[in-house]
């Protein structure tokens, strides 16, 4: 059987929130995305981006078919889960009548480190485990780096996630977001940007003549061509391999206290009981709720549901969907977070949603603000939440 030529990847990359997903959108919306396959990684169980991300694609282009979702990190799991996916999608262009694949777009959750990711793709790097990742090293190659970078905020990410900067090391292309929200000087953060890899290429998602399609194309991606920490981490990661000291499937070793988990329901909510959950969530927590996205059903509204987003304590405008994009219609919120109780976050949301009582009662808002009281230890939250949650008692 003829193979044909090889399949270009690119790996996306950049920290959370800085806007993957809205720049792979942008992508798929352009003709040149044809025969693109993707690859998305989730820091969780719950698949959101995978629906996310189908906003952004028609039936038409038949893309929905072209998508492997995997879950937990792909830095963090001992063996091969990436190759496991390319290989998935393999079988998916044998199902494409005589059609090739163009590319295929491997978009990472925020935490990741990319040196287990690249030495999986690159000639020489990680091990083969089998046939299956033989097969894998032949039909693909790595064929570009992109990082997203949020200019708002990535000054203060530098300082406190090392991840974040070698992400910006690994890249051949780095693509600045969020420049029309910036009032600071675009370049000190480009000279940050320079002082970590020197040699990418930057360019500003909303500068004049920007081109998604350029920013995906194939090219020649070598890390012997970036900075000398990228060639000296690729080794690193090799040695701890062979020597088995990779975690295996287990993120908590190479992300600390970060932890992601979700929340689903069945039932619908009001939409003054998730406006409450998430001002209270965003008060309580502040920076430690690194990333929230998901996506809700609301009493009354049950065919188009709500995209919740929220980056720290920047919470962004609900966006209410024509449809829901997949056969799942549940309640799905995925919480990445630095020292947050799972469980009291849970016992928040189900004290405000008191079974589709709508409003909330004053006994169920005083139970949800003892229990964000109790969970954070912040007595600062009665004084930013409590008088708009006694004017709903009232």
């Amino acid at each position: 059987m003829n193979e044909g030529p090889s399949i270009p990847v690119l790996v996306l990359s950049g920290f959370l929130g800085a806007g993957k997903s809205t720049l792979l959108n942008e992508l798929l919306t352009a003709p040149e995305a044809e025969r693109t396959a993707l690859v998305i990684n989730e820091f969780g169980e719950v698949p959101i981006d995978h629906d996310l991300v189908s906003i952004g694609r028609s039936e038409a282009s038949g893309q929905k078919g072209r998508v492997v979702t995997t879950s937990g990190c792909i830095c963090c799991s001992y063996g091969s889960d990436i190759r496991s996916s390319l290989h998935e999608l393999l079988d998916v262009e044998n199902r494409m009548n005589g059609a090739r694949l163009a590319r295929v777009v491997v978009e990472t959750t925020g935490l990741v480190d990319l040196a287990p990711v690249v030495n999986q793709l690159i000639p020489g790097g990680a091990p083969a485990f089998g046939l299956r990742d033989h097969v894998v090293a032949r039909r693909f190659h790595m064929a570009g780096c992109i990082c997203v970078v949020d200019v708002t905020s990535v000054e203060s990410t530098l300082d406190e996630h090392f991840e974040c900067a070698k992400q910006i090391a690994f890249a051949d292309v780095l693509v600045l977001t969020k420049g029309d929200l910036f009032a600071g000087d675009i370049s000190h953060v480009t000279g940050q940007l320079r002082a970590i890899n020197p040699v990418a290429t930057i360019v500003d998602r909303h500068g004049r003549g920007f081109d998604v399609a350029n920013v995906f194309e194939p090219r020649i991606y070598a890390p012997s061509n970036l900075s000398g920490d990228v060639d000296d981490w690729l080794a690193l990661e090799r040695v701890l391999a062979e020597e088995g000291r990779v975690p295996a499937g287990n993120d908590a070793p190479r992300h600390g206290r970060i932890r992601s988990f979700s929340l689903i329901r069945n039932s619908s909510v009001t939409y003054a009981q998730l406006s409450l959950f998430l001002e209270l969530l965003k008060n309580a927590a502040g920076t430690r709720l690194m990333r929230l996205k998901g996506i809700v059903s609301v009493e009354g509204e049950t065919e188009t549901p709500l995209v919740v987003h929220a980056v720290q304590h920047n919470m962004h405008p609900l966006l209410r969907l024509d449809a829901w994009p997949s056969a799942d219609r549940r309640t799905r919120l995925v919480l990445i977070g630095h020292d947050i109780d799972p469980n009291a976050v849970e016992k928040l949301f189900d004290a405000l949603s008191g079974e589709g009582k709508s409003p909330p009662s004053g006994k169920t808002l005083a139970l949800a603000v003892a229990v964000a009281v109790l969970f954070l230890g912040i007595g600062a939250l009665l004084c930013l939440v409590l008088p708009r949650l006694l004017s709903h008692a009232a």
